[in-house]
């Protein structure tokens, strides 16, 4: 815990409510003095986004996030919509503390979030194209039969799902029915159940890049195999830094964060889950020019 983190929190917690709203409504009143971000790293849900996060954050040219904002994503494009750019600004730094930060460090500074829900979100896509036509987009792609039972597992031990892992895939269209459609007639909308409940639909890749691919240059894109982060997390990393413009840099070691352990998959809903998927995996590959190592019939 840094000393920063010890101060807040021994503060009570009245005192750090009216603190932090002091602090976003500053970060508002200087939104025009904070410069849009660079990169977001889209996706996927438990593809290792929060452990690429915090490599690129242990970079000296990569700032955090304003302090008012303790997260890694501002969830703007999905279920913030409706507070507006300034409040989207308000998340940065300015540009005279990014100015200052590259004199120190000699080069240049890249500014951006970690957001799972906006690659699958259907109307992300087009609002992160209006407003960061040149962003850099990175996509951690997991095999989706273990992503999906690593999201069962999240959600159970969250308390947020009370079904065991065949029935909630079983009962994943039932719970999540015309969730999409009203997400995209209802603009202000945010759907819990088309984020918690979609364990086999957030794996099919291809049908949620599409809109990405349909609005952005390939050379705004980086499509990594989660598995070749978790695997090769220094040359994955390289990569990345490459990819942002963002000099080399050594890290002491590549913590894997927010993993869980559990008991091992039931076989039978693996072979269910690998044979749904195989297809799906199959046009995303062809799509991309990629090969993945991801679970075969």
């Amino acid at each position: 815990m840094t000393i920063r983190d010890r101060a807040k929190a021994a503060l009570p917690t009245g005192v750090r409510t009216r603190v932090r709203g002091s602090l976003v409504r500053y970060g508002e009143w200087t939104s025009d003095q904070r410069p849009l971000p660079d990169f977001l790293i889209t996706g996927t849900k438990r593809g290792g986004t929060t452990s690429l996060w915090r490599y690129l954050l242990a970079h000296p040219l990569v700032p955090r996030l304003f302090p008012a904002w303790n997260t890694k994503t501002s969830h703007y494009f999905e279920e913030n919509w409706g507070r507006g750019e300034a409040w989207y600004r308000s998340h940065f730094p300015t540009a005279r503390q990014r100015r200052a930060l590259e004199r120190r460090h000699d080069g240049p500074s890249r500014v951006g979030e970690a957001a799972p829900l906006y690659m699958f979100h259907p109307l992300a896509a087009q609002r992160v194209a209006d407003l960061l036509p040149d962003v850099r987009l990175i996509f951690l792609l997991r095999d989706p039969v273990e992503r999906a039972y690593s999201h069962w597992k999240e959600r159970r031990t969250e308390g947020k799902e009370p079904l065991d892992f065949a029935e909630a895939l079983a009962r994943e269209e039932e719970r999540t029915a015309g969730e999409r459609e009203r997400l995209v007639a209802d603009q202000t909308y945010f759907s819990e159940p088309y984020d918690w409940y979609t364990y086999r639909a957030r794996g099919r890749y291809l049908e949620h890049l599409e809109p990405w691919l349909a609005r952005f240059d390939r050379e705004q894109m980086l499509f990594l195999p989660s598995e070749t982060l978790y695997r090769e997390p220094a040359a994955t990393y390289a990569r990345v830094l490459e990819f942002l413009g963002l000099p080399t840099h050594q890290l002491d070691r590549y913590e894997v964060f927010n993993d869980r352990r559990s008991s091992a998959m039931d076989p039978a809903v693996r072979a269910e889950l690998t044979g749904y998927f195989a297809p799906h995996n199959d046009a995303l590959a062809a799509r991309l020019g990629m090969t993945f190592d991801w679970s075969r019939p």
